[in-house]
């Protein structure tokens, strides 16, 4: 009798020993749906063309346009605009063989009337009465700035998009150094910047810092600018807010041009429940694209939860995943929400204490289609970067799919700035506990990659605090220029340094900042909204602070290119993870390596150190290659960088001698397994 095959993930953990019928179970749902789909559609490809079906698309053969939804409930549909005068009645949608809707523009029509920028809506007849509406698959809207209501926008440019990023390799990001984006409040000016202005601005910032990959947040097109674009009405809609299509276009590709891969903050968790805008009750059935009742709403988000049981939900999303990467050229995507994709009672408290939360809570028909996701997305660039940001901790979601996973490259590592937060808010720092630190940073699953990041845009909001302003608090308006010594900004400058090179060296195998962060930014981020009476006050970032060579914005400005740069040319965190070599509770000390790197953290509030032993990987000579002590960063320049390390026997295990000073963390290179002389005293 043949032995049982074991899942690669439970080969990896005996945990899940009792849940092998389950994964099983989850494994065989996706190939089940993915032979029927490869059976009525050809392939997986080819189902997710969507795009190329509903909403407008070219007839060559017939001469002219056609354009079709799907709601299947409807009474009737009819499309109005100013190229008919908004006509309710003159231009209806008929059902046709396959049962959806669909309407046939010949091109003499659309040449005189329905030109690049004409204005339209969809019409709707449902059980619910008449209804203004934007096609599903809509590719662009535009909101009047008198009435606020958005509108769809016939966008047929005169020329197309010329690209020129053939020769960008995407293989050549092999470590994602991710610098997370808000297109909108990226410019120093109250008001919404624009992605000609991002391009033109903020990249060559970013490529000087070091970073490889950039997460743009708030391209969907989203009703209200507050939502931080995660409230999403027109999922195939660039956000006219910040310009054109091409202006996009544009972005992404100067990105390549740097060597910079584009990331698209996806929104497939959830949608906006508004009506006018978005794809609730399209058909008036109450369950066409979202669940119907209770199931269906969000109440902590209060947006609608979409049906991933049905075939058309799953082609409209895969369709979309597919439209951003071949017609933007996107090189991956961070999945927003995944973990109220993966339970059905996401409106309640869930706890991850046992493992048995994992699979009783599952919504399958969620866990299927990110499957098919993974699948699509790595059929349409194989080197492509999928990221989830889940809380639960999902055993498998970062694990090939033949393996038992779901089949993401990398997730969050939410529990990291979880830690921090926590640690700055309710302890001094002589008070943090080392061993919790080395636990938290490097509690991440077997095999699973992770994004490792001391904050994100989730901390800067209003609200919550940035690093900055929990190290530094008022402190940061009133001490930051250079030659202005206080006991609050010294601290807040080495913690600041300390924490990301902690979080970068031990959290995973990338990392991610939220841009204006490495340098310290002192504003939250506040929207406009009635409450602070319309302002974009707090939506802008001031990069004068940090090009200001009278202020300490700079030192941690040029202190996080330094790390970015050594942890990226050196492939640090390409490495296997790290190995503990010491902790001292007593002099709040933490040695351990990573690939060939020594890395030693003194966060003592006072105690310095001279020749302080601790074992180290190997016998050799080693040497600093960073120092958050530099003066070249904002410290007191107490180490003498110059000076080489060479190790010392101890018995059978070498060891190394170090002047540790307060508040400062060292990276030593192995440069030899020589023994060699220091070079000076």
């Amino acid at each position: 009798m043949s032995k049982k095959k074991v899942l690669g993930i439970v080969q990896d953990d005996a945990w899940l020993e009792d849940y092998q019928i389950q994964l099983e179970a989850r494994l065989d749902r996706y190939q089940r749906r993915l032979k029927a789909i490869e059976k009525k559609y050809g392939s997986l490809k080819a189902f997710a063309n969507g795009h190329r079906y509903f909403g407008f698309n070219y007839d060559k053969k017939k001469k002219g346009w056609y354009y079709r939804e799907w709601a299947p409930a409807a009474y009737a549909l009819a499309l109005g605009g100013d190229f008919n005068n908004w006509s309710r009645l003159s231009h209806p949608l008929q059902r046709n063989e396959e049962g959806y809707w669909e309407l046939f523009l010949p091109d003499a029509e659309v040449k005189k009337s329905l030109i690049h920028g004409s204005l339209f809506k969809l019409y709707t007849k449902t059980a619910t009465g008449l209804h203004d509406r934007l096609p599903a698959y809509l590719t662009r809207a535009v909101q009047n700035e008198k009435t606020k209501d958005f509108s769809g926008q016939w966008w047929q440019p005169a020329a197309a998009f010329q690209w020129s990023d053939d020769d960008f390799d995407l293989s050549t990001v092999k470590t994602p150094f991710i610098y997370e984006v808000h297109v909108g409040m990226a410019q120093e000016k109250e008001a919404v910047g624009s992605y000609q202005e991002f391009t033109e601005n903020v990249l060559p910032r970013i490529a000087a810092l070091g970073y490889n990959c950039i997460q743009v947040m708030a391209v969907q097109e989203h009703p209200y600018y507050g939502s931080f674009g995660y409230h999403v009405s027109n999922f195939f809609a660039v956000s006219s807010r910040f310009g054109t299509p091409e202006d996009l276009k544009q972005l992404i590709n100067e990105a390549h041009r740097l060597g910079i891969a584009v990331i698209l903050d996806v929104v497939h968790s959830h949608a906006v429940k508004n009506y006018a805008e978005g794809l609730n009750d399209f058909d008036g059935s109450g369950n066409q694209y979202f669940h119907k009742g209770a199931r269906g709403h969000h109440i902590v988000w209060d947006s609608k939860l979409f049906d991933y049981g049905r075939e058309e939900v799953q082609q409209f999303l895969l369709s979309n995943l597919r439209y951003w990467v071949e017609e933007f050229h996107f090189d991956g995507f961070r999945f927003d929400g995944v973990s109220s994709m993966l339970y059905n009672n996401i409106n309640e408290e869930l706890s991850f204490s046992k493992y048995d939360a994992y699979f009783k809570q599952d919504d399958w028909d969620a866990v299927t289609y990110l499957q098919l996701a993974m699948t699509l997305v790595h059929q349409l660039k194989p080197q492509a970067i999928c990221i989830a940001e889940d809380v639960s901790g999902m055993p498998g979601l970062c694990r090939p799919i033949a393996e038992g996973g779901i089949g993401f490259d990398y997730r969050l590592g939410m529990g990291i700035p979880d830690f921090w937060i926590r640690a700055l808010r309710k302890q001094r720092d002589e008070e943090w506990n080392l061993f919790d630190l080395w636990g938290a940073l490097n509690n991440r699953r077997l095999k699973e990659k992770t994004i490792a990041y001391s904050e994100s845009h989730d901390q800067a909001m209003v609200g919550d605090k940035t690093i900055a302003h929990w190290l530094m608090d008022a402190a940061l308006y009133h001490h930051m220029l250079k030659g202005d010594p206080h006991p609050a900004i010294e601290r807040g400058m080495a913690l600041h340094k300390i924490i990301r090179l902690l979080t970068i060296s031990l959290g995973g195998e990338g990392y991610l900042n939220f841009m204006g962060n490495e340098f310290g930014h002192p504003e939250w981020i506040d929207f406009p909204r009635k409450g602070n009476n319309w302002s974009y006050l707090y939506a802008q970032r001031q990069w004068s602070l940090a090009d200001n060579e009278k202020l300490r914005y700079e030192f941690l400005k040029d202190f996080d290119a330094a790390m970015i740069h050594l942890i990226k040319n050196k492939q640090i965190i390409a490495a296997p993870p790290a190995q503990q070599l010491h902790i001292d509770p007593y002099n709040k000390i933490i040695a351990y390596t990573r690939g060939s790197f020594i890395f030693v953290a003194n966060l003592h509030a006072d105690r310095s150190i001279f020749s302080y032993y601790f074992p180290a990987p190997q016998q050799g000579t080693y040497r600093i290659v960073l120092n958050t002590d530099d003066k070249a960063f904002g410290g007191y320049g107490r180490i003498d960088n110059e000076v080489l390390h060479p190790t010392l026997n101890q018995g059978k295990l070498p060891i190394i001698s170090l002047y540790l000073t307060h508040r400062t963390m060292l990276v030593l290179e192995l440069i030899s397994t020589e023994i060699q002389r220091p070079t000076s005293t």
